[in-house]
């Protein structure tokens, strides 16, 4: 399947750009992953949160189409851009807050930007699964909207057998703990989390339920979830 095509145009979508060939600007990303990895500063998440989103499925998927506020509200999906880096520096953070020595990378799984081959197709697919999942989490979605998402994903250019699986991702329970069941890592599981945390509407209260039975099925304490949820913040307000 190209997950990662598909992926990295809707990543594309949240930077404010078009959902045409392309996607993360990889070298950048790894110049600021490798400062992050070795706990510095460097350029932030290494990508443009101020801009908005100019629609396409991400779009659709954030329930614009459901008369949800974009405006300032926007700027922290520019994060999605960027979910392995954040992931991995809410984890720093919350290490050195515990006062616990920091682990290898190889410890806890590679951040989405850093794995390649079938390890990345695997993790973009937990990734569309749990961005999926949270933009369904309010029951909102109707037929209508299905269809004109359907249409957006469509000009992404999934394959035959990507497109299946997106259909069936609208058709499954919502499971927080089959979605869970799927990381492959401690980092995949605070991926999954964080662009759960990016889509859903902290107001909606039967979003934020899913958010907080993602974290318990993914065995992420308060804390983490927490950090995870602050860098965020941290990305949109940089």
């Amino acid at each position: 399947m190209n997950v990662m095509s598909v992926l990295n145009q809707v990543m594309k979508q949240a930077q404010g750009g078009q959902s045409g060939s392309g996607g993360m600007d990889i070298n950048r990303m790894m110049d600021s992953l490798g400062s992050q990895l070795k706990g510095g500063q460097g350029s932030g998440s290494g990508i443009d949160v101020k801009s908005l989103l100019g629609g396409g499925a991400l779009g659709m998927m954030l329930g614009s189409k459901r008369g949800r506020k974009m405006g300032g509200k926007a700027l922290k999906y520019g994060a999605l851009a960027g979910v392995g880096v954040l992931a991995w520096k809410a984890y720093q953070n919350y290490q050195s807050n515990q006062g616990t020595s920091q682990p290898a990378p190889g410890q806890q799984g590679q951040p989405l930007e850093q794995l390649q081959g079938q390890a990345q197709e695997k993790r973009g697919l937990e990734i569309l699964q749990a961005m999926i999942m949270a933009a369904r989490a309010d029951g909102h979605i109707d037929a209508n909207e299905r269809a004109l998402l359907t249409q957006e994903i469509e000009k992404l250019g999934p394959d035959d057998e990507l497109h299946a699986w997106i259909q069936q991702q609208f058709d499954a329970p919502l499971n927080a703990e089959a979605l869970a069941r799927n990381a492959d890592s401690p980092q995949a599981s605070r991926e999954i989390y964080i662009v759960s945390a990016v889509m859903i509407d902290e107001q909606n209260p039967m979003e934020r339920a899913w958010l907080d039975q993602l974290a318990s099925a993914l065995k992420l304490d308060a804390g983490m979830a927490r950090e995870l949820e602050q860098q965020i913040q941290v990305a949109a307000n940089a």
